[in-house]
């Protein structure tokens, strides 16, 4: 294919990324113009790009596709969920034409044929505004004079219901509920809405009051106390005037990254979910009906639930992301191939290095080592410049899973919020593209499996809207990623009578619970009763622990029965380069990742034969590298233990040499020891010859007991 159709593909695939993200803005109710425009302005750069290189049928699509996002620009067409619905389908399709095109292939077949009609009458099948005029925007509710003395305190407004009443609920047990919490600064019952005497009806509820509490509790909690009768009345919360400064602080200190208004309002503490809900309702009320919609800070500050300070600090904070994300920088395109290749000449220039470092210590003369010495910092340096060109923010993988929860939640009837966060996080290109399979398979699991129904949720006392948190960080040297819900958790006496019935364990077979959740990983497994399109067919999970094992990376979960699960997944930074350090045992040479070295400490020859070492009164679980390879010879009198760190704490690796700091070129096993689990791979020494990288977490788990100890280790610690 031409470079021009190979730069209009790439070029055309970003700025569908750019689209689909502005569309699921809007459905979450971000009706900002500025989203609006970048949709239309992705959609439009497409069509020229399409123009260009002379794509007429891709060309024709997007000018409909434009169009019609011009009326919603100008107002002339209503933001609703279907119009969402159709404008992603479309987004969808013209992915389906760039992939075709990409592979070739200039004319669609008769199946995108079809599906091109029938996107295109959706499309054009849009209703438009008809001018039905909205409510006033000056509708405010009355306001409250308050004294300067209580401006520590919350602001509470409740006009309760007219049939709270004939509801059997008594207006004034809430008030003395609230009261329980902190101290009533101020109280003024609200009767403006009192009929007179003539028009008023015993059994209806009139009452109304402002109250200031000063108490330490949080918003959430205050809403908490009309719980029962949240439908039934009118509530405002806001926050003291005299913490204003505080709330803006913790504004200004949410994370670096792109959010929506609401999202931060919420974290900040100001602003409760179903106060956002109220809002985004209010939002689609006028989308509706209005020809201008009010930003959704307008909205919450006329239904008094958060103070126009607050709203000005959290758009500023938008702003100084934005303008941080919009910045100027000088970007040039290489394909990944020559990245690539230039990894690997970069390994093999540290090999080089090594070995001229090693020929000019063995000649003894001190310029040569000198010389060698500074080389090596060079090399060191280019290094890590040119790992770093592999390094992408794994946030362009998490934006994609937006969709996929949105997609998953709407066929399985569910409402599902997604929170993610460290999308800036750097990691190797080549483990970006190869975990983002993992990733789905456990968003999906999430949402299928671990939130519940709405109504469950309800019938459990939490919100009928599920969370799902993706996050990433670097820790160690390493990555961890996490997956979580707050659904019903992992059952594990379902998961138990599960894999009895299938087969994976024996009936009288004795598991601890981290035991039981291990099982779901296993080939097969599935708590599913029916096959669906979602899950059931017992491959998700199994998938995801090969895939990570083959990054050379682990995934621990961590549940809590009606709480929630946690999926945790621990990869290296890079695949290529690691700092090593190295350790010699018999005539082998053996590397471990330098981050995951603590300290070494001499072995003691009382302490030859144990299988744990008493570390300043910390017991430390050892593993003897010449056992554990059946390495033949008699042990030098004087050896060394290497503590190392994991996942699950702290172990030692009994060793015969310590050989220093190493950088580590990785270089793939062969067939042969495929089945080896503690090792990850190998590297050739300065010397020529060839030493081994140690799996530190499958180290680890021989340790702790979690896969099986070697039988000569078994048998010792039975004996003692």
């Amino acid at each position: 294919m031409d470079d021009i159709y190979t730069v209009f593909i790439q070029e055309a695939l970003e700025l569908l990324e750019v689209l689909e993200e502005g569309l699921l803005r809007l459905e979450a109710g971000d009706h900002d113009e500025e989203t609006v425009h970048a949709i239309f302005r992705a959609a439009h750069t497409i069509k020229g790009g399409a123009g260009v290189v002379q794509c007429t049928d891709i060309e024709q699509f997007t000018h409909v596709l434009e169009s019609l996002l011009d009326d919603v620009r100008n107002h002339r067409c209503a933001i609703s969920s279907s119009l969402i619905s159709a404008l992603l389908r479309a987004s969808d399709h013209l992915g389906v034409m760039l992939n075709r095109l990409a592979s070739g292939q200039m004319q669609a077949d008769e199946q995108e044929q079809a599906l091109l009609a029938q996107c295109l009458a959706e499309l054009r099948a849009a209703p438009l505004v008809d001018g039905i005029a909205p409510p006033s925007r000056t509708e405010r509710r009355p306001q409250v004079q308050l004294p300067e003395s209580v401006s520590e305190g919350w602001l509470v407004q409740v006009r309760f219901g007219r049939d709270m009443l004939r509801s059997g609920m008594e207006p004034l047990a809430f008030l003395r509920h609230l009261a329980s919490l902190g101290t009533v600064l101020f109280m003024q019952p609200l009767v403006d809405e009192l009929p007179t005497a003539v028009d008023f009806d015993v059994e209806s509820c009139y009452l109304g009051f402002a109250i200031v509490l000063r108490t330490e509790v949080g918003k959430d909690e205050l809403e908490k106390v009309f719980m029962f009768c949240r439908d039934e009345c009118s509530l405002s919360i806001l926050p003291p005037p005299a913490r204003i400064d505080d709330f803006v602080a913790k504004l200004q200190a949410l994370p670096e990254e792109g959010m929506r208004l609401g999202e931060m309002l919420v974290r900040s503490g100001v602003l409760t979910q179903d106060e956002l809900a109220q809002g985004l309702r209010g939002q689609e009320n006028w989308s509706a009906m209005d020809a201008e919609v009010p930003p959704l800070g307008e909205i919450l500050v006329q239904q008094q639930v958060v103070q126009p300070e607050l709203v000005e600090a959290a758009v500023s904070k938008q702003r100084q992301v934005q303008d941080k994300l919009n910045a100027d920088a000088r970007l040039i395109r290489v394909k990944a191939d020559k990245l690539d290749q230039l990894i690997d000449l970069v390994g093999e220039l540290v090999i080089a290095g090594a070995s001229a470092s090693l020929l000019a210590r063995q000649s003894g003369q001190g310029s040569l080592v000198e010389a060698t010495s500074l080389l090596g910092r060079l090399v060191e340096n280019i290094r890590d410049s040119a790992l770093q060109l592999h390094m992408v923010q794994i946030g362009e993988t998490f934006r994609r899973f937006y969709r996929v929860v949105r997609d998953v939640a709407k066929e399985l009837n569910k409402e599902i919020d997604l929170s993610v966060s460290g999308g800036d996080t750097e990691l190797d290109r080549s483990v970006v593209e190869k975990i983002a399979d993992p990733l789905m398979h456990l968003i999906r699991n999430a949402i299928d499996h671990g939130i519940e129904s709405g109504s469950e949720r309800i019938a459990c006392g939490k919100s009928a809207m599920g969370k799902v948190g993706l996050s990433a960080r670097h820790d160690s040297g390493s990555i961890v990623i996490e997956v979580s819900d707050d659904g019903r958790g992992i059952d594990t006496a379902r998961v138990q009578a599960k894999a009895i019935e299938r087969g994976l364990i024996h009936a009288g077979q004795v598991l601890n619970d981290k035991e039981i959740i291990n099982l779901i990983f296993e080939p097969g497994f599935s708590t599913a009763d029916q096959v669906s399109n979602i899950s059931g067919r017992g491959v998700g999970m199994d998938v995801v622990r090969k895939n990570v094992q083959a990054l050379r990376g682990t995934v621990e979960v961590n549940s809590s029965l009606g709480k929630g699960s946690t999926f945790t997944i621990r990869l290296p930074l890079t695949l290529a380069i690691i700092d090593g350090f190295l350790t010699g045992a018999g005539e082998a040479t053996y590397v471990l990742p330098l981050d995951c070295v603590v300290e070494c400490v001499e072995f003691n020859q009382t302490q030859r034969g144990d299988s744990f070492l008493n570390l300043r009164g910390e017991v430390l679980p050892l593993i003897d590298i010449r056992r554990l390879f059946a390495i033949p010879g008699e042990a030098p009198r004087r050896r060394n233990v290497v503590v190392i760190r994991h996942d699950s704490g702290r172990a030692g690796l009994v060793v015969d040499r310590l050989l220093g700091e190493f950088q580590t070129v990785i270089k793939p096993l062969g067939a042969l020891f495929r089945h080896e689990r503690c090792l990850s791979g190998s590297t050739i020494l300065g010397s020529g010859e060839v030493a081994l990288i140690l799996d530190v977490q499958a180290l680890a788990r021989l340790v702790v007991g979690r896969e099986g100890m070697p039988k000569a280790l078994l048998t010792e610690m039975a004996q003692r």
